[in-house]
């Protein structure tokens, strides 16, 4: 059985992109970002939404040779996973190895984490918000990049209650941790109580 993970970065008070919707002040360094492919490497498939999936579809189009190698080492690894993008507005996706779906089913999603053989990864803070709501987010993974922004989009949705159990954490050099949390069933029945519908 898998596991539904949702990982990214977010600055010290909690956002993914800052008000200008940038977020250049999270750009991962080599060592950070080195990790953040080996944290991964195991996921089979990768969950977006559509503001996301525009964000990372640019690792299918550049151009291999211009990267860095821990750049071109993820870039092999986005282009070698499953994708599934929901979205209402897109009318189509453009990437290999990419299917639509126009809304979050939370029930598909479950039985598709019940079946796989490895993690499944989740980005974007609604999309996880909106599987953290129905019960069905695993763990959150965070890089917290040494930046406060003053607001922006969320890393998850503001109203939102879980209870975490912390199983890992790293340092880097640039000012940045690594924090990995396991959710708990039992926080999440209270979230569910407290949080948005």
């Amino acid at each position: 059985m898998g596991s539904l993970i949702y990982f990214n970065s977010a600055s010290l008070d909690g956002y993914i992109a800052g008000p200008d919707g940038r977020w250049d002040w999270a750009t991962p360094d080599a060592e950070v970002h080195s990790f953040v492919n080996g944290l991964f490497a195991p996921a089979g498939t990768h969950l977006y939404g559509r503001r996301i999936y525009e964000v990372m579809k640019v690792w299918d189009e550049v151009d291999l040779e211009q990267l860095s190698p821990p750049e071109r080492e993820f870039a092999l690894q986005w282009r070698d996973i499953d994708k599934i993008v929901f979205s209402s507005t897109l009318d189509a996706v453009t990437t290999p190895r990419t299917e639509l779906r126009t809304s979050f089913d939370a029930d598909e999603v479950r039985r598709m984490t019940d079946a796989a053989a490895t993690p499944i990864a989740i980005g974007g803070g609604r999309l996880a918000s909106a599987a953290a709501r129905a019960g069905i987010l695993d763990e959150v993974h965070l890089v917290i990049a040494p930046a406060v922004v003053g607001g922006g989009i969320r890393f998850l949705d503001e109203g939102l209650r879980l209870d975490l159990e912390l199983t890992g954490e790293r340092r880097f050099a640039n000012g940045s941790v690594y924090l990995a949390y396991r959710v708990s069933r039992a926080g999440w029945c209270a979230g569910r109580a407290t949080g948005p519908p």
